[in-house]
């Protein structure tokens, strides 16, 4: 591992301490953006089998949460970008207002491909909360106080991403799954004046500086064709197909073009600049990795549980509780290790292979409830390290000026790892597993169509713990970080 030393660049207000009232201020504003960003990539985790035998179309259900996760992807380093040269808060404000609109398209959806498409509208909104907000706390808190303020948001950002199923299992088993939707509407409406009530942001733009129209179109296209192709391959036709080398085939060469194209732009849509730090480099394939094994874990386990073992949807997600605890834990402990020694680049090493323990014999383990809890405790405990290092790593290498980009560049990675893994868990499991006993399984109890969905579904969380361990490997390649 390079042992190279990467510090926070020096400016005047690096110095500055922001004090205690002026956080609280700043916290009341982005909390609420930060939380519906979390818990809408996670919400629908224990309402999806209900929403398949309402809508139908099971099999494609995980689009319900690949499709918002593609759109945040899409948008993340387009908010990013817009925020540095316009102003965050106001960027953060307009992207309230498209996750609104998007939230009320799913409420009035008649049907699964129309529910799809609305959660794309909803992520267009979805992929600037975290970005913008991440952002203003940059601009806000100098970089050795991040530490110590940083964990209050990580744990927003964990709760909301965990408890986004327990509450939706509790929706769902009281009431329909379109209240899930329609409770954004006056949360967002009250995100939008307490932001509103900050100051403006600075702005950062560049003379002559355009923008790369073409680049959010050939990334779009590519990572949309990827997703289509892991998502289908298997169960709509097989992977050595012509369709399935016809799609694979597109998504490599729009890949190629794209990152032809943003190497040679004067201002880039992707911030190929920054990825070209190692630091930062490293850290976002750890963050790839990392929302790759959480969020197939955050999303399928209660899929797993309701569909492999007639578990109640509020039962189901209850069960999440745990991985909750153990995030809270981790996030917590984490930002108070790294304020004390100064080392963001450290903890998510260790944390990464516990989890990675923990999701390996959650593959072989019964589905005991309280086997489920203990290894829930202990991945989240692990995955709980990765989410304020990295922006921590990302802000302290990328300087003021561009903590737009840097923020950008964390939610991007996680968003693709985040939307990668769903995809690929899900064709995973649903490539393993046929229509005719998915539907029995999900309709009737049928024990040997249960115990087909059982086998698919332990070999998905054995990978996904590969891939966890991967992430600790490439954690291990960041070089030393101090703030």
């Amino acid at each position: 591992m390079s042992q190279t030393a990467v510090s926070s660049p020096a400016t005047e207000s690096d110095d500055a301490v922001v004090s205690r009232a002026a956080f609280v201020r700043l916290f009341a504003a982005v909390m609420l953006p930060i939380f519906l960003a979390a818990v809408d990539q996670t919400l629908l985790a224990a309402a999806t089998p209900a929403i398949a035998r309402d809508l139908g179309d099971f099999a494609d259900s995980a689009w319900i949460a690949v499709g918002y996760l593609l759109a945040s992807t899409i948008m993340a380093p387009l908010y990013g970008r817009l925020g540095d040269r316009y102003g965050r808060r106001d960027a953060l404000m307009a992207a309230l207002g498209l996750f609104a609109l998007g939230s009320l398209a799913c409420a009035a959806a008649q049907g699964m491909w129309w529910l799809i498409g609305a959660r794309l509208l909803q992520g267009l909104g979805g992929g600037g909360l975290m970005v913008m907000s991440q952002a203003l706390i940059g601009e806000v808190v100098p970089p050795r106080q991040r530490p110590r303020f940083q964990a209050y948001f990580g744990v927003v950002f964990v709760l909301a991403s965990v408890t986004g199923p327990v509450l939706g299992g509790l929706v769902v088993s009281h009431f329909s799954w379109r209240w899930l939707f329609i409770g954004n509407l006056p949360l967002a409406a009250l995100a939008v004046w307490r932001v509103s009530r900050l100051p403006a942001s600075a702005r950062y733009a560049q003379p002559g500086q355009s923008h790369d129209a073409l680049g959010v179109l050939l990334f779009a296209a590519s990572a949309s064709t990827l997703l289509l192709w892991l998502t289908l391959a298997g169960h709509r036709f097989a992977w050595a197909s012509l369709p399935s080398a016809l799609m694979a085939g597109t998504a490599l060469v729009l890949g190629i073009v794209l990152f032809w194209r943003e190497r040679r732009h004067p201002h880039p849509f992707l911030p190929l600049e920054l990825l070209h730090l190692p630091a930062i480099g490293w850290t976002a394939a750890t963050m790839v990795l990392f929302a790759a094994g959480l969020f197939a874990l955050v999303f399928f386990l209660p899929v797993y549980l309701q569909v492999g073992h007639a578990t109640g949807a509020a039962h189901a997600g209850l069960l999440l509780l745990p991985l909750t605890a153990g995030l809270v834990l981790g996030s917590n402990a984490t930002g108070r290790v790294v304020a004390r020694t100064g080392r963001p680049d450290v903890p998510a090493r260790w944390g990464l292979s516990v989890a990675a323990m923990a999701l390996g014999l959650l593959g072989v383990a019964p589905a005991a409830p309280w086997v489920i809890g203990a290894l829930g405790v202990a991945a989240g405990l692990g995955f709980g390290t990765v989410m304020p290092t990295a922006q921590l790593v990302v802000q302290t290498v990328a300087g003021r000026s561009r903590l737009g980009a840097a923020a950008a560049t964390v939610s991007l990675a996680r968003s693709t790892g985040a939307a990668v893994g769903t995809a690929v868990f899900g064709a995973l499991v649903f490539g393993l597993t046929s229509s005719a006993d998915l539907q029995a399984a999900l309709h009737t109890a049928d024990p040997a169509a249960a115990q087909s969905v059982i086998r698919a579904f332990h070999l998905a969380f054995f990978c996904a713990g590969g891939l966890t361990l991967l992430a600790a490997w490439t954690s291990t390649r960041v070089p030393r970080v101090t703030i």
